[in-house]
């Protein structure tokens, strides 16, 4: 596909200016794919249901406070990982038209790469605490038997991945953003991804 996006051609399926390798469409494709798990489990809490956990009464006891925020908290989990796609799309290059004011125009690498690494960095340090929390360094909810403390860590265990394939997709967007390898196509030379 080629087609005008800002001030620049586009000339791959994707949209941006170089070629996406296929493993890093791949990861974004599993990001939030690796997270649903996790905004599942997490559903039955916004009814009162406490999943096998210790933590007798530590949801809100009013459907009209629980029901938003468990369901809330899954939507924007999964809306941050979809923002993933940023990393492997050509909005994540130039911004949509249809926005207001920036519509069109090239979006610097840095507005990119700077997010999605400290986003990279907190999901990692986060999960890195809860993952050291089941080998006993750390506080950790406990749970009425083993079976639910199992279903547990099977749901959370694969959002743990979230922080370090968030940063091995922002270093292959940053790789493929770099000045050097544009320049290196304007004068004529091809530059591998």
């Amino acid at each position: 596909m080629t087609a005008l996006t800002g001030s620049h051609p586009t000339t791959t399926a994707h949209g941006t200016r170089r070629p996406v390798p296929q493993w890093a469409s791949a990861l974004a494709h599993a990001i939030p794919l690796l997270l649903l798990p996790q905004c599942l489990w997490r559903l039955p809490f916004a009814f009162g249901f406490e999943m096998g956990m210790d933590g007798e009464g530590s949801m809100p006891s009013s459907w009209w406070v629980s029901v938003p925020y468990v369901f809330g908290l899954s939507l924007i989990t999964e809306a941050l990982a979809l923002l993933s796609f940023a990393l492997v799309r050509g909005w994540g290059e130039v911004a949509p038209s249809w926005l207001p004011f920036v519509g069109g125009k090239r979006i610097p690498p840095l507005a990119v790469i700077v997010p999605a690494t400290l986003g990279g960095l907190a999901t990692t340090a986060f999960w890195g605490y809860a993952l050291l929390g089941w080998f006993g360094f750390g506080d950790v909810a406990g749970f009425t038997s083993g079976g639910w403390q199992v279903l547990a860590r099977l749901c959370i265990a694969p959002g743990m991945l979230w922080g370090p394939l968030l940063l091995v997709l922002t270093y292959a967007y940053s790789t493929r953003r770099r000045p050097e390898a544009h320049q290196g196509e304007e004068n004529g030379g091809s530059v591998a991804a």
